[in-house]
Parts: C-alpha cells; sequence; structure tokens
C-alpha cells in the first residue's frame, strides 16, 4: 500500500465538498458573521482616525482582507468538526480500518477543508464589492488565491490536529472558539497591530493569520505591513508545519 492513495483523497474530498454544497444554511451561516463584522465595522468606523491606517486608504477596503481572512479561519478551524461527527455516526471507524493510509485520510479532509473555506472567502470578497470595495490590481488575484489556500491549509490542519485529541464535538467546538478568537484580534484583521503594545505585537508576530492578512492587503489593496515575500514564506512554514501536525497526531487515532 503506497503512503498516498490520490483516489482515496479525491473520495473524501469530494464528499465534504459535496455535503457543504447540499448545505445552504451552513453556506449562510458561514458568510454571515464576517458580512456583519464588515458592514457595521466598515461603515461605522469610516469617518475615524484609527491609528496606524494608511492615509490614502479607507477603513472599509482595509477592513475586507481581514474579514475574508477570518472567514478562512472560522471555516477552516472548524473543519475538524466534521472528523468529531463522523466518529460519533460511526464513519470514521470504517475509514479508519479501511486499507488506506492515514496520511491519505488527513490529506482528503485538509482538501475538503481548504476548498469549502475558500469557498467562504471568495463569498465574502464577491459581497464585499457591492458595498464599496475595490481591487487595487486584478492581475493579482491568483496571488491571492495562493494565499487564502496556504492560510485554509494552515488551520485545517491545526482543526485536524486539534480533533484527533477530542473524542466529542462539544469539547472541541469551546476550545477552538477560545483559539480562534484571539487568533482573530491578534491578525491585525480589524485595526494595525502597530498601534498594540510591544508585548502584544509579539504575540501578533508569531499569529499565522497575521501573515496571511497581510499578504492579502498587499494584493487586494497595495498595501502591507511586510514584504509579501516574508508573508508568502511564513504562511508556507506554518502550513507545512500544521499539515505535519495534524498527520502526526491522527495516525494515534483509536479506530475503535
Amino acid at each position: 500500500m503506497t503512503l498516498v492513495e490520490p483516489l482515496a483523497v479525491y473520495a473524501l474530498w469530494l464528499r465534504d465538498v459535496k455535503r457543504f454544497l447540499r448545505s445552504p444554511s451552513r453556506i449562510i451561516g458561514s458568510v454571515a458573521m464576517p458580512l456583519l463584522f464588515l458592514a457595521f465595522l466598515g461603515f461605522g468606523f469610516s469617518g475615524a482616525a484609527i491609528p496606524g491606517l494608511p492615509e490614502d486608504v479607507k477603513y472599509l477596503q482595509y477592513l475586507v482582507p481581514g474579514m475574508v481572512g477570518f472567514s478562512m479561519l472560522f471555516g477552516a478551524s472548524f473543519a475538524g468538526l466534521s472528523i468529531l461527527s463522523d466518529r460519533e455516526v460511526g464513519f470514521l471507524k470504517e475509514i479508519l480500518v479501511a486499507p488506506i493510509s492515514r496520511t491519505s485520510i488527513v490529506l482528503g479532509r485538509i482538501a475538503g477543508g481548504s476548498t469549502t473555506a475558500l469557498v467562504q472567502a471568495v463569498l465574502i470578497l464577491l459581497l464585499s464589492i457591492p458595498l464599496g470595495f475595490r481591487l487595487a490590481n486584478p492581475a493579482l488575484l491568483p496571488v491571492a488565491l495562493l494565499i487564502l489556500v496556504l492560510i485554509a491549509v494552515t488551520f485545517v490542519g491545526f482543526g485536524v490536529a486539534l480533533a484527533s485529541q477530542f473524542s466529542d464535538s462539544e469539547g472541541f467546538g469551546l476550545i477552538v472558539q477560545f483559539v480562534i478568537f484571539p487568533l482573530f484580534f491578534l491578525s491585525g484583521a480589524i485595526y494595525p497591530i502597530e498601534s498594540l503594545p510591544n508585548p502584544v505585537q509579539v504575540l501578533a508576530f508569531a499569529n499565522p493569520l497575521t501573515y496571511g492578512i497581510d499578504g492579502l492587503r498587499a494584493v487586494l489593496i497595495g498595501t502591507s505591513a511586510y514584504p509579501l515575500g516574508v508573508d508568502l514564506g511564513m504562511l508556507l512554514v506554518t502550513s507545512t508545519v500544521m499539515v505535519g501536525a495534524g498527520t502526526y497526531l491522527f495516525e494515534r487515532v483509536d479506530a475503535v
């Protein structure tokens, strides 16, 4: 048996995508919160003087990449819930005892979770256009897609790694929410991290989402705090680490 079976990865990816597309309530729910943040914060603080905000960038423009990153974080991290749901209905046991490698299972779940997170992010980006958002350079959209993929893989890998340590969805849900919101507020999604106290900035620099949102701002609105190469390099490292961690911890999940 090979280490990775492409057909198994594809089957698990297809299952996750179909489950997502056949659940309109899940799609609506996944974009509702980022849109509410975007509408209320974007218009509510449109005339406010926000420290660290570039002078030539409107707050709505600044906020949209942050909300796209937030939707990726929220959707991707909760991909781990599907693993626990499969455990409860017995599907996880069936695939664990199947003649396929654990690595293939993890890659299939990461591929499926990343795809659904990408759909959510693209929806947020499209729905922000009627609100007044404008792309600085549409030719850089492929780079934005690459950044979104790296963000998704990073946090889906995180979700898989975390879910492998739980046996119930309630406990997982509480812990993942406790992790998500600090990551969100420390990412610079709604305000520049330069305005934070220095000790808090250190935590922000260790946050993978910080580089994801900064990279999105670089390609979507033409301004960023760090060079684009730094953002891409950090995301590449964190996505690789999280996939490795998810695979390592999932290998130890009991099939019974």
